[in-house]
């Protein structure tokens, strides 16, 4: 960490407000006086803002207005002034077409509602797939001191005498239904049992992987993304995170003294280790575009390789988030992945890395396996390269079958996802077990926002014989709590004219995942005759407000779908200069 002078109450930033003996400053006081404050209550205090990420409509932060009260209590324990910041909910489950469309702009607002605001430090409070990397891309170009608060997974599902995982078991529970294998009253109880409580997915979707990324680049306190939303640890380490932020104000610790180059490669290593969603290496590039770190598709496979699968949860293992954390949680499977880690790497709690996980145990070792015995010897994502995926498409092999890592099959085109779900049940449809399923216009621009389409239905008729897996493409994403051999993010998209929109039925592809291949065989000239051919798709979604925006300004998945005009060196914000 830089070596900065502890700050003076005079040179907080909320003093810019308050301190003054002006007009503009008598206005700022006489106004936080006319909601019953006294000034000694906002003045000359560490003035702490709490970006609540909560609406009634985001089923995962249903406890968040009970832990804002917890934060707040810490804050003020610790000698600070709390303030909350209600900030746009991404609730996975609800927002269409999907929540990643609007990632960027909770990180602006974050951004914003931090620069414009007498705010010394904030805390940021997410856990909701997308919520956790669009507040800490706004943190990270504000650059003021920062804590993040997860929301902790909800608590096991439960169907009969079977324990229920969100996400991965509707995929597998809904294509029995599909099948005829399930009937009304079985599926009726599945829904009644498989979300049991607040909090996020409890399988190690891309909100628990967030959560535990977060972590593991020491951006929250130890042991905080395992915590299941409704037990009572959870509002303890809201509490402490509170406290915590204030001292951190005082000591001028910033996000780009936590994120940096080998904050990143921890994430990394930990995403492989704990078969994390391939969501995350969109977010992680992202957040490191802010952060101003050279993160990109390559690095992944350079730094993740050997590192193996230690997790055992699902959807590439057997249990769940809250076995995770009477495991030991992070801090145990940290403690596994020592020999590989940037142990000197700095934490929000002002130790390193390895000062804050020394003594960590596993309590549970067939959830989490040492580097000795691991669940799978390799870990969670691939990235991929060819010809139809020039700037790289990713997979996560821990979740597929192992007999299609090394595939080659004929293509039955998709050429969007309302072309998708009209045939792909279709008994007509002209598909095999050797087939390759591949939807376009699914990315960015073509959807727009790159939603959770990857995870390509398999079609009715290969279901009833038994078939569970095959490989799909696209350049969509899919839910973290996923499986099946699917490619996904294939970058250029199909919309803005990359390989994946120049594919034809019948067209031969092949996937090779341990040589990091994915090909499109068909000859140049004939490539060159349909590229002349080509024309952009309509698009769906409409061309004004946000959506305009988005689709001008969104980069593809290998940069991290962050708008180019956000991308930057971080602390750059201005500040307000007129008072």
């Amino acid at each position: 960490m830089p070596t900065r002078p502890r700050k003076t109450a005079e040179q907080l930033r909320s003093m810019r407000w308050f301190g003054p003996d002006d007009l503009r400053s008598f206005g700022h006081r006489s106004r936080a006086k006319q909601m019953g404050l006294a000034r000694e209550e906002f003045t000359g205090r560490p003035v702490i803002g709490i970006i609540n990420t909560w609406n009634e409509l985001n089923t995962c932060h249903t406890h968040f207005p009970e832990r804002v009260e917890d934060i707040r209590r810490g804050v003020l324990e610790a000698g600070g002034f709390a303030v909350e910041m209600p900030a746009l909910s991404l609730g996975e489950q609800m927002m269409k077409p999907t929540t990643m469309l609007y990632r960027n702009f909770l990180a602006m607002e974050t951004e914003e509602l931090i620069r414009a605001h007498p705010l010394d430090g904030v805390v940021l409070m997410g856990g909701c797939d997308k919520t956790t990397p669009a507040v800490l891309m706004g943190a990270l170009s504000a650059n003021i001191p920062a804590i993040y608060v997860p929301a902790g997974p909800m608590l096991r599902g439960h169907w009969r005498d079977v324990t229920l995982g969100s996400g991965t078991d509707v995929w597998k529970y809904w294509d029995d239904r599909r099948s005829g294998k399930l009937g009304d009253k079985e599926w009726s109880e599945i829904e009644d049992g498989i979300a049991r409580s607040a909090g996020t997915c409890m399988t190690m979707g891309t909100a628990a992987t967030m959560m535990s990324l977060a972590e593991a680049m020491g951006i929250s306190l130890p042991g905080a993304s395992a915590i299941p939303a409704v037990d009572a640890s959870h509002k303890r380490m809201a509490a402490a995170s509170g406290r915590r932020i204030v001292e951190m104000v005082w000591e001028d610790m910033r996000p780009t003294d936590i994120l940096t180059e080998a904050a990143f490669e921890n994430a990394i290593i930990v995403d492989m280790a704990i078969g994390g969603s391939t969501n995350a290496i969109v977010h992680l590039l992202a957040m490191a575009r802010r952060a101003g770190v050279p993160l990109t598709m390559d690095t992944f496979d350079r730094v993740a390789a050997g590192i193996p699968l230690l997790a055992n949860i699902r959807p590439s293992g057997k249990y769940l988030m809250e076995d995770f954390y009477y495991a030991g949680g992070l801090p145990a499977l940290l403690a596994q992945l020592a020999p590989r880690l940037h142990l000197a790497a700095l934490t929000v709690t002002g130790h390193t890395l390895g000062e804050v996980i020394a003594g960590a145990q596993v309590y549970a070792p067939d959830v989490i396996r040492g580097l000795d015995n691991p669940v799978k010897p390799a870990g969670g994502t691939a990235v991929l390269r060819g010809s139809l995926a020039p700037d790289g498409a990713v997979i996560k092999p821990t979740a597929a079958e192992d007999r299609l890592l090394v595939h080659e099959g004929p293509a039955v085109v998709f050429r969007d996802i309302r072309d998708l779900k009209a045939r792909v049940d279709r008994d007509d449809l002209d598909v095999t077990a050797d087939s390759v399923l591949v939807l376009q216009n699914a990315g960015p621009v073509g959807a727009p926002g790159m939603p959770e389409w990857g995870q390509l239905p398999v079609p009715r008729k290969l279901l009833r014989q038994g078939i569970r897996d095959i490989v799909r493409i696209s350049d969509a994403r899919m839910s973290g709590t996923s499986y099946g051999a699917c490619v996904l993010h294939v970058a250029p998209e199909a919309a803005i004219g990359g390989p994946l929109g120049l594919v034809r039925d019948g067209d031969r592809i092949r996937l090779d995942v341990p040589n990091r291949r994915l090909d499109l065989l068909v000859a140049e000239d004939e490539l060159a005759r349909r590229r002349a051919a080509w024309t952009p798709p309509p698009l769906p979604g409409g061309d004004r407000g946000y959506v305009a925006l988005y689709r001008r300004s969104v980069t593809q998945a290998d940069k991290g779908c962050d708008f180019d005009f956000m991308q930057g060196a971080p602390g750059t914000m201005p500040e307000p200069d007129i008072f």
